[in-house]
């Protein structure tokens, strides 16, 4: 098993200048990251206006991560192959295609893309809109599943956002796939945001897991905040609302409500020996949020195997 980061961990930091990718990966070097993940915020492997890969940046990025020995784990992108308008949703699927093209660039084998919009509207997250436009979910993703495969690369889909999430829904995605080559990224917090019991998911999804996102939430009713209401505004220790109409903030992994330890346990458990990605969006600076989660999820991956461990700081 390897432990890592996504580089969205430190997107603040890439957002106002005090970090470049370059340093991003020096961080995940100098904290004995085992991998990376790459995710493109602040970070244009694709010009999407001109519809052409940054091949410069992403050479580059290859080549330092290269140089300091980090493994580039995966790539993942936000998407919405269920654009109502034909014209349109080509253009997601084409769009797409560019950042697989990117990976492939990169040098990696695996790829995340989603399917629905993680804003649509709560009024259209129904089981009867799933059913619906699952046909729709299955055309687009296999197209994508099969463009992939082709340059090499294999796929996954993660539990995340609104519509596409939830174990049944997940599961029932792939069962109409029939796709090998395509896996999930199992996101072990996104579960909540569909109020969802989270052991109980994991336990469910982990055997279409390729890569495992660590993810930790303060979980509240609105009653206790009184004014605190923003809607899809996750990022920075933002309160949003789940499905089910908790309100749920970013937390330091292992520091929140989520049963972070007992997750981990099972998962070691289980026999997983795949990539684990620290995914930090709480309201703590990013740096020091990742850092405490990543020597929070070596000390509960050590206790599950009995071998405790106090990781040394590096905060500078």
């Amino acid at each position: 098993m390897k432990l890592g980061i996504s580089s969205y961990c430190l997107a603040p930091y890439m957002a106002t200048g005090q970090m470049t990718i370059f340093d991003v990966i020096d961080w995940a070097k100098d904290h004995d990251c085992e991998h990376i993940e790459f995710v493109p915020f602040y970070l244009p492997f694709v010009d999407e206006q001109n519809h052409c890969l940054n091949t410069e940046l992403i050479d580059k990025v290859r080549e330092h991560c290269k140089k300091v020995g980090l493994e580039i784990s995966t790539y993942s992108v936000n998407a919405d192959l269920l654009k109502t308008d034909p014209a349109e949703r080509q253009a997601e699927i084409d769009r797409v295609k560019l950042h697989i093209d990117a990976a492939a660039r990169l040098g990696i084998s695996w790829m995340r893309h989603d399917i629905a919009s993680f804003r649509r509207p709560f009024s259209t997250n129904t089981l009867h809109n799933f059913n619906l436009e699952l046909p729709l979910m299955i055309e687009g993703t296999r197209t994508l599943c099969d463009y992939a495969l082709s340059l090499g690369i294999n796929t996954t889909l993660e539990n995340h956002g609104f519509f596409c999430n939830g174990s049944d829904r997940v599961l029932r995605i792939f069962e109409a796939l029939e796709r090998p080559n395509m896996k999930m990224t199992m996101d072990v917090g996104n579960f909540l945001c569909v109020d969802e019991y989270n052991i109980a998911a994991v336990k469910k999804c982990l055997p279409l897991a390729q890569i495992i996102h660590l993810k930790d939430f303060y979980i509240r009713t609105k009653e206790q905040l009184p004014s605190q209401t923003e809607m899809f505004n996750c990022n920075n220790g933002s309160w949003f609302e789940t499905l089910g109409g908790q309100m749920i903030r970013g937390a330091i992994t292992g520091q929140g409500d989520l049963p972070i330890p007992a997750i981990i346990q099972y998962i070691k458990e289980s026999g997983y020996d795949g990539y684990v990605s620290i995914e930090f969006e709480g309201m703590e600076p990013c740096d020091r949020g990742t850092e405490i989660s990543l020597n929070m999820a070596r000390a509960f991956f050590g206790r599950a195997t009995g071998k405790q461990s106090t990781p040394e700081m590096k905060w500078t």
